[in-house]
């Protein structure tokens, strides 16, 4: 047992540790961004939190349905089948690309509206321009997750691991220079960070096209993109998967926007708050997301191969893992919890909202890295509509009305608020591992009874 559970270790963190750091490269951009606009005081960086709110509700969603592409190639290379892989390839193209532009018009259309939802006016008037920058790099970003999920689903995660944490650096070397106004460029403040995410992004895509493209590895999957060869229940069949992680997505970091605006509600000093303690959260789940991507692949690959008992293997392997993992993060958030928002601002009473806040996240930490790799053991299984179901009770019927209730009611401000977000995320893994036991092993007993 010991000696799987190694061997499973093993393969699993291969594929894990880059997406991984590939992900934490992402939050430290915003890690960077908030402490470098904190600099600037609180009300910029509650306009970048109510910005941010909208935005990777919108940016999340577009993750969803390019992950499709993912548990559809590792299923195809499990089985063998190279031209079903490169049609998922170009398939995934088109969607992704149509997706972009539709989500890039809804956030031109819906940003108006941050003036009707009763936040502090100056948060307002800094928030929109950011907004308007940062979706611009919607569309290189969609176009930089398509090839990302192709090779991560050939089971090849160092690349983008590699070019993500470069472009990174480089967001926040931009970040230096545009929102200060370093050696000559315009102070822009919070503008700044927006502009050099955008140029980063564009830069990201470009490099991780001009390197799947011209790579030998990939050259038998790589075909000309033509109408005509498109296929509806291909489409569908894609679609099947991505708009339904796309929701869970949007149901889950949807519940943190709604948050943040419950926050703005409270004061600038909440949502300041807000943002400092869901940041740093977002480090460890970003972290765990890349063993979900992990647990996606290698549940898909073994979908493919039709060897069950290996799957489900696979699949509690790595929620020991993340369990380990998450309780590190959980542990640390405790005993760091007054000093970690120094990082971001020196404002006592926000700094002190911040602690308070962090002590729930430590709590929800194990939770929150069970559901998310449950999510992922599920998408290689294909399964999507029932987790899609559970994360929108969890979080908007139980956890979201019930943190409202906390907050407003009984008066519990801040701390209201995250208490009902941990009752939702709490739910949701418990949920969804009870789902993964349930699904895979009535798929192993139904492959056991076809084999006999």
């Amino acid at each position: 047992m010991f000696k799987g559970f190694r061997n499973n270790f093993d393969k699993t963190f291969t594929l894990a540790y880059p997406v991984m750091l590939s992900q934490l490269g992402q939050v430290m951009v915003g890690v960077a961004d908030n402490i470098m606009v904190g600099r600037l005081g609180a009300v910029p960086l509650a306009a970048a939190s109510l910005a941010n709110s909208i935005f990777f509700v919108i940016l999340m969603f577009g993750i969803g349905i390019s992950m499709a592409v993912t548990p559809m190639v590792a299923a195809a290379d499990g089985e063998g089948k190279t031209g079903k892989i490169g049609r998922f390839l170009n398939h995934g193209f088109v969607i992704n690309t149509v997706a972009s532009v539709f989500l890039f018009l809804l956030i031109l259309a819906i940003s108006p509206g941050l003036k009707l939802i009763n936040q502090p006016q100056e948060v307002v008037v800094l928030a929109i321009p950011y907004l308007l920058i940062i979706t611009f790099s919607l569309l290189p970003f969609m176009f930089f997750q398509t090839y990302k999920q192709f090779i991560e689903g050939l089971s090849q995660t160092k690349q983008a691991m590699f070019i993500t944490v470069v472009f990174n650096l480089l967001n926040i070397g931009l970040n230096w220079l545009l929102i200060y106004g370093n050696w000559g460029f315009p102070a822009l403040g919070l503008n700044g960070a927006g502009w050099a995410t955008l140029i980063s992004r564009i830069l990201m895509a470009w490099a991780l096209y001009l390197y799947v493209t011209k790579s030998k590895r990939y050259k038998k999957y790589i075909r000309g993109i033509h109408l005509k060869q498109l296929r509806l229940p291909i489409i569908k069949k894609m679609l099947a998967i991505g708009i339904p992680t796309g929701l869970q997505f949007i149901f889950e970091v949807g519940a943190f926007s709604t948050a943040a605006i419950m926050m703005g509600w409270i004061g600038v000093n909440a949502l300041a708050a807000h943002q400092i303690a869901i940041n740093l959260a977002s480090i460890s789940y970003m972290m765990a997301s890349g063993l979900s991507a992990a647990a996606m692949v290698r549940i898909g690959n073994q979908l493919g191969k039709r060897d069950i008992s290996k799957l489900r293997e696979v699949g509690f392997s790595i929620f020991g893992m993340v369990t380990v993992f998450m309780s590190v993060f959980a542990i640390t958030f405790l005993l760091l919890k007054n000093y970690l928002p120094l990082l971001y601002i020196d404002d006592r009473q926000v700094v002190e909202m911040a602690a308070s806040l962090l002590v729930i996240a430590g709590i929800f930490q194990i939770s929150d890295g069970l559901q998310v790799v449950a999510l992922g053991t599920l998408r290689g299984l294909s399964d999507v509509k029932i987790p899609t179901v559970v994360t929108l009770i969890a979080y908007w019927v139980i956890g979201l009305p019930l943190g409202y209730y906390l907050a407003f009611t009984l008066h519990w401000n801040e701390l209201g608020i995250w208490v009902g977000l941990l009752i939702g995320l709490t739910l949701t893994a418990i949920m969804l591992v009870y789902r993964f036991h349930s699904l895979s092993l009535k798929l192993k007993h139904r492959v056991e009874a076809s084999e006999t």
